[in-house]
């Protein structure tokens, strides 16, 4: 039994030790994360495509039919459920996906593969193990790929992009499942559009030439793409780069006699061009292009 005065003595001296730091608390270590956190992301279109994961690693391991099991569900990836977000709709394998945050599950199969979408709450959901069906926003398939050479960690990469189009796909081990995206960027871009040029006031001319670009590459109304064309030059009347994109629509529309001229005055200012050869020479070609394929 430690007498009351010398027990005083011993907290008073504890005391001063933590005070002084010699007892502190020691630094935490970084150690090497087993599946490091990952994540891609792509402009596809109009909408931003985003997908944070953490990344398994073979290790040797047979993947698909074995540490993942085949026909049961999967996180598709580790730790955390993985996430997809999406900016704008999208179609992907065919389904429609409205914009949003997803937790991204599987079911791996031999020959096809299910693909899950359920919205993500604010919290990440850990794993597949509270996974219920009920929750489910979409579901589709997916085709699995052999693969030559093996993954050693689980990637998801984006591919084969195109103005409204890309391929997502998941690869690891062997195997590789590719997932179609298509965005609609006429049914986004469409009504802002619109509405812009409704509203008037103080219009840049790249707005009027950006919204006729855009008309005349996804087939819309080309009149209304050629009258845009003509506001931006109205303030740019030099502007060759746009005068050739005019005989462009022009071209389209059906006007060769007014696409030749309108590449004829482009090549004709491009010419003055005091910026360097290039662009003349760029200008040059593309102008002659545009002449020589309505002949």
């Amino acid at each position: 039994m430690i007498p009351r005065h010398l027990r005083s003595a011993l907290f008073l001296i504890a005391g001063s030790v933590l005070a002084t730091g010699l007892f502190a608390q020691a630094p935490a270590i970084a150690f090497p994360a087993a599946s490091p956190a990952g994540s891609i992301k792509q402009k596809v279109g109009v909408a931003d495509l985003e997908v944070s994961y953490n990344r398994p690693s073979a290790r040797g391991r047979t993947v698909f039919g074995g540490l993942v099991p085949y026909d049961a569900i999967w996180r598709t990836g580790a730790d955390t459920a993985t996430r997809l977000k999406l900016s704008t709709p999208a179609k992907l394998n065919g389904t429609a996906v409205p914009a949003g945050t997803y937790e991204l599950f599987t079911i791996p199969g031999k020959a096809e593969w299910t693909v899950i979408l359920q919205a993500a709450k604010e919290r990440p959901q850990w794993g597949s193990y509270a996974y219920d069906q009920k929750n489910d926003t979409v579901r589709f398939t997916a085709k699995p790929v052999a693969l030559a050479a093996p993954v050693e960690s689980l990637t998801f990469e984006v591919a084969n992009l195109t103005a409204g189009s890309a391929t997502l796909a998941l690869a690891w081990e062997k195997t590789r499942v590719p997932i179609t995206v298509e965005i609609d960027n006429a049914g986004a871009l469409v009504p802002q559009i619109e509405a812009v040029m409704a509203a008037g006031g103080d219009i840049k001319p790249m707005t009027y030439f950006g919204s006729a670009m855009f008309y005349y590459e996804n087939n819309l109304d080309l009149d209304k793409a050629l009258a845009w064309m003509d506001a931006g030059l109205a303030t740019q009347p030099k502007a060759y780069w746009m005068i050739y994109r005019k005989g462009l629509l022009l071209a389209k529309k059906g006007d060769k006699a007014g696409a030749i001229a309108a590449a004829n005055l482009s090549m004709e200012l491009a010419a003055q061009e005091t910026r360097g050869a290039e662009l003349k020479q760029e200008y040059t070609r593309l102008n002659q292009a545009l002449i020589d394929s309505l002949k």
